[in-house]
């Protein structure tokens, strides 16, 4: 059985969370036990116990994201532990990429990363879809590592020498109900809406290329609204407008309005609203389903989901 080392910033625990969610498979068939520093007991030094457990492991993954990087634990420690195992051939890395930042140009991005094509596990429009490909990707490696032995014992090339691993039975059943702050919630709401204009910016940009008689433009409005618009052989098909709201006669969240030949003013009235709510792991954007004219959609969606749900929204009378 080998270890899977999670190295990950804790900003990230909840995408964390959900990846060992999926992993149980792999424990389930004896394959993997994992460890991260939620693990340390009390009364344990967390700076040698993740050190012991870093230098161990047969697989390492390093959780990439923007605060992994900007973290000087997992950049400058884990990382350089994790990248010298990997040259020694006494460990596999393998970075998972959770969130978009730039990660091709360091050290790590010399590593086959996952999901396919290092696309980040929060722009998939199904996240349990990308945490699929990373647990293949961990049985991959295992496979090739021969992982399908059991050991009570590992050898670390450090200078510790042999560490025995505890193999006692213990519950795969250890997820804990998550709480989010008005601030978490701020923060996701804020996050989705720049995500959404950088998203209809570049789609905008890919259609009006791929299609010769579209054109396209994008407007930044102000710091909460942004406004779409396509036209065709230069007369106006759809436009949108897009903003966010946290009061103000508005219900709180994003909403979607479409334009059509009107202009939009301050009474600007809305098509489609996400709100941002939370299940016992993850928040996430739910539809009110009001644009969707009877068709089936997903009621819990990331940021690429919901990126996709508002641009379908706009394209389709021209598709």
């Amino acid at each position: 059985m080998a270890t899977v080392f999670f190295a990950y910033s804790h900003t990230d625990e909840d995408l964390r969370d959900e990846l060992e969610v999926h992993l149980t498979s792999l424990k389930r068939q004896g394959l993997i036990e994992t460890w991260h520093d939620r693990r340390i007991e009390p009364g344990q030094e967390w700076d040698q116990a993740i050190d012991e457990n870093l230098g161990t492991a047969e697989v390492i993954l390093l959780l990439v994201s923007p605060d992994f990087i900007a973290s000087e634990y997992c950049y400058g420690v884990e990382l350089t532990r994790a990248l010298d195992r990997h040259e020694a051939g006494s460990a596999r890395v393998i970075p998972v990429i959770l969130r978009p930042c730039t990660w091709k140009d360091l050290p790590l991005g010399k590593l086959q990363a996952t999901p396919k094509d290092g696309r980040p596990v929060t722009q998939y429009p199904d996240r349990d879809q990308a945490f699929v490909e990373v647990t293949e990707a961990v049985k991959k490696a295992i496979q090739a590592m021969g992982g399908s032995a059991n050991v009570d014992a590992r050898t670390d090339l450090s200078p510790r020498g042999t560490i025995p691993v505890s193999s006692g039975p213990r519950s795969s059943n250890l997820r804990i109900r998550k709480e989010f702050s008005q601030r978490d919630r701020d923060r996701f709401l804020t996050e989705t809406f720049e995500f959404l204009a950088k998203f209809f910016e570049n789609s905008l940009s890919e259609l009006e290329a791929r299609h010769p008689p579209i054109e396209t433009n994008f407007r930044r409005v102000d710091a909460n609204t942004f406004d779409a618009a396509i036209y065709r052989d230069g007369g106006l098909a759809e436009r949108c407008r897009i903003w966010m709201v946290e009061g103000e006669g508005f219900p709180r969240g994003i909403l979607y309005s479409a334009g059509g030949g009107e202009r939009f003013g301050s009474g600007t009235s809305w098509n489609e609203q996400l709100s941002v709510e939370s299940d016992d792991q993850k928040l996430y954007l739910e539809p009110s389903a009001v644009a969707n004219f009877g068709r089936e959609h997903q009621r819990q969606l990331t940021q690429q989901g919901a990126a996709e749900y508002l641009w379908d929204i706009l394209i389709q009378d021209l598709q």
